[in-house]
């Protein structure tokens, strides 16, 4: 229940957020580790991490304006993998921001990263953990998904994708190896 109470926070405050410069702006979204987030060993849950990754993507939609285009446009965002990697517990209460950026992209295929950065005690910023998703945007009207081309260009960009670093490459390399059956 408290995510919806997240989700309904992202979008009342969106307006008073600082814009983010498409498609290479951060979102920084703040949290904090609420009791419903926890699992039996009384840290965030692991699902959760990739629960809060979607406010991160949701935030990127708001605060690069796309979000009007996306529903101007009838288009559905979706996932098609995940991998995350966990460094450091988050515990109970405890304070984190989650900083989510567009990587890179080719075809209809986005890749982008969740970091979940907390505080150490000498106040240095700590990686907790950090997720790649690749997804994009899937119009219902055309039953297909949207050139990633197209959708940067919708959000102000038309310069090319990043290259792919070597973990990317990886990544996208397990995820278009796995069969299903």
């Amino acid at each position: 229940m408290n995510l919806w109470f997240r989700v309904l926070w992202l979008f009342l405050t969106a307006p008073f957020r600082a814009r983010i410069v498409p498609p290479f702006g951060v979102s920084r979204l703040n949290f904090r580790v609420w009791p419903l987030d926890l699992d039996t060993n009384l840290h965030l849950n692991n699902g959760r991490y990739l629960t809060i990754a979607d406010l991160g993507r949701a935030d990127l939609l708001t605060q690069t304006g796309l979000w009007k285009s996306v529903l101007k446009e009838g288009l559905l965002p979706m996932l098609s993998g995940s991998a995350i990697r966990y460094k450091r517990e988050l515990k109970p209460f405890q304070a984190f921001t989650l900083e989510s950026r567009i990587v890179c992209w080719r075809a209809t295929t986005f890749v982008m990263e969740h970091r979940f950065v907390i505080r150490g005690k000498d106040g240095e910023p700590m990686t907790a953990a950090i997720a790649l998703v690749r997804g994009g945007l899937y119009s219902r009207k055309m039953r297909q998904f949207v050139p990633a081309s197209r959708l940067v260009e919708m959000a102000g960009y038309t310069g090319p994708s990043p290259d792919f670093a070597p973990d990317i490459e990886a990544f996208l390399a397990v995820e278009s190896g796995l069969k299903t059956r």
